[in-house]
């Protein structure tokens, strides 16, 4: 591939301008669509963990986003009454201990990405209509969008799928993937709450169900309830089904629900992909975040993965491509690197749901209560170590 190197991002959330700003960093040049009217990240916080930074500071942004968020740690499960299963020691000197993470605000980390991808061209009301992955030996992939009520269309040398959850990216070249209702729901929120900053992350199970707060910053916590509910059911007062849900629960998870305000409260039916498609490369296209392995949320790593492959895209198709590797060799590299890592993790998820959020209460509370506080803390240290122990692939000298 010779001359200038151009890429289309569809889709401007995490994954995508992940993905746009390591592309830039190699001196591609890229256009991003966005289907909403404008870029900006909606929703709550999220917890940042050892992989996810490694991945923004191999995009020279880690630094803007622990300063945005606050630094802080894992401490372990406890059941609903807020006694104890697994507790984690407090992260001693080791200078990078495999329980730290960050809270962060999205909208944060959003603004983050989109400064480190600010030499990417940006087209906001970007509705994918069709799209050809091309050929890596022979055609460009292209994408055709409607905006403003004509079609436009774009070739370029690579297509990077990145629209999410319901991609229609993935959806024309990979139709047999499809997304999975999970049965479960979840509210999320902000709330204000002083002193939070020597606050750390607490997952709380209880029968169908997980709570969580994670602080994002000096005064600010980010919550959530994970709980069964069948599919497109919505409340006329969600803040009062939140609160009557957790009704039962250890008091400083009703008292976080109950000191929601209302309107800062969203919630999300959870689907997933069971394993993705068979593949995260078509063509001259490759599939990023969401749009490759939905997963659930019950280890936390839908955005760190996300994180991963974008830097992932830079390090291992756009950096070789620009030394001189055929680029079908690269996007080999990428799905080779990629898809065994986030179906492992996705699988790990699904076990951790089944073991945690998702089993029934009675006799099953109780055994796997009583299993749990038998357990050393280290069995859940190393097995989050095992996902968290990413580091980015090797640079390419002069890509």
């Amino acid at each position: 591939m010779t001359g200038e190197r151009t890429a289309t991002v569809v889709g401007g959330g995490i994954a995508g301008l992940a993905a746009a700003a390591a592309l830039v960093r190699t001196g591609w040049q890229v256009t991003v669509l966005e289907r909403a009217p404008e870029f900006g990240e909606v929703g709550a916080g999220l917890a940042v963990t050892r992989n996810g930074m490694a991945a923004l500071d191999a995009l020279d942004v880690g630094d803007r986003v622990r300063a945005a968020g606050c630094a802080t740690s894992t401490a372990g499960t406890q059941d609903r009454h807020g006694r104890w299963l697994l507790r984690v020691p407090a992260p001693g000197d080791e200078p990078d201990p495999v329980n730290r993470l960050w809270g962060v605000h999205r909208q944060h980390l959003h603004a983050a990405l989109l400064g480190a991808a600010g030499d990417a061209d940006l087209v906001t009301g970007a509705a994918v209509v069709r799209v050809v992955p091309g050929d890596p030996g022979g055609e460009p992939a292209s994408v055709t969008w409607r905006s403003g009520g004509a079609e436009h269309t774009r070739t370029s040398d690579l297509l990077v799928a990145a629209d999410g959850i319901r991609s229609a990216v993935r959806a024309q070249l990979f139709p047999r993937a499809r997304l999975r209702y999970s049965g479960w729901s979840s509210w999320r929120a902000v709330v204000d709450v002083a002193g939070t900053a020597g606050d750390r992350f607490v997952a709380v199970w209880g029968p169908q169900a997980e709570f969580g707060t994670v602080p994002i910053g000096a005064t600010q916590v980010y919550w959530y309830g994970y709980t069964r509910s069948p599919e497109g059911v919505r409340h006329d007062d969600e803040h009062a089904a939140a609160v009557a849900r957790f009704a039962d629960w250890a008091p400083r998870v009703r008292a976080t629900v109950a000191g929601t305000p209302p309107g800062r409260l969203v919630r999300h039916d959870v689907h997933h992909l069971q394993d993705g498609p068979d593949s995260y490369v078509r063509g001259r296209s490759v599939l990023v975040g969401d749009a490759a392995h939905a997963m659930l949320p019950t280890m936390g790593q839908g955005a760190n993965t996300s994180l991963e492959d974008g830097v992932s895209v830079g390090r291992l198709v756009a950096a070789p491509v620009a030394a001189g590797t055929p680029l079908a060799d690269a996007l080999a590299a990428y799905d080779a690197a990629r898809r065994p890592r986030c179906r492992r993790i996705a699988r790990e998820s699904r076990v951790t749901a089944r073991i945690g959020a998702h089993l029934p209460g009675g006799w099953p509370q109780l055994a796997r209560n009583a299993v749990l506080r038998r357990l050393p803390a280290a069995l859940l240290v190393d097995a989050g170590a095992r996902v968290v122990r990413w580091t980015p692939p090797a640079a390419v000298p002069g890509g």
